[in-house]
């Protein structure tokens, strides 16, 4: 006589089969039509400005980048000893980025050195500043287009 119940492991496979087959449908999903892919970004809480500046004018596929970070605060006064950390990827792939860029370097007037930017294929990617300094935590979103 056969079993009427389905064992755990073909729960599983179904379960991943859909999960892949909704993360191959976002890769077709076009971009939101209003994103904004200015260099220059105000945070999430308005609490910081902030701007990337690529080494080089313009963001190359596959290749190790380093970025300076310009951070002020809403009126225009550099924020220097701010603790950040970078996040990002690609929103339509569901994966994060290549590596894991770090600052590495305060330069002062607000500026920061960041190192080990790296995005493998062209797209729309995502990467995200958590600052915290004086003024509170906060989030610069930078959308970039490759």
């Amino acid at each position: 006589m056969r079993s009427s119940y389905i064992n755990r492991s073909t729960v599983l496979a179904l379960g991943l089969g859909v999960i892949s087959l909704l993360q191959g449908c976002m890769m077709f999903a076009r971009p939101p039509k209003d994103l904004d892919y200015g260099r220059i970004r105000t945070s999430e809480a308005r609490l910081y400005r902030g701007e990337i500046r690529p080494d080089g004018d313009s963001i190359p596929k596959g290749k190790l980048q380093k970025w300076t970070l310009h951070l002020e605060d809403a009126g225009g006064a550099p924020i220097d000893a701010a603790k950040i950390t970078i996040d990002g990827g690609m929103p339509q792939h569901g994966h994060g980025l290549p590596t894991k860029p770090l600052v590495t370097k305060q330069l002062g007037n607000g500026d920061y050195r960041v190192e080990g930017m790296k995005f493998n294929m062209g797209g729309w990617w995502v990467v995200k500043f958590r600052v915290n300094a004086t003024l509170g935590a906060d989030s610069l979103v930078f959308n970039l287009k490759l």
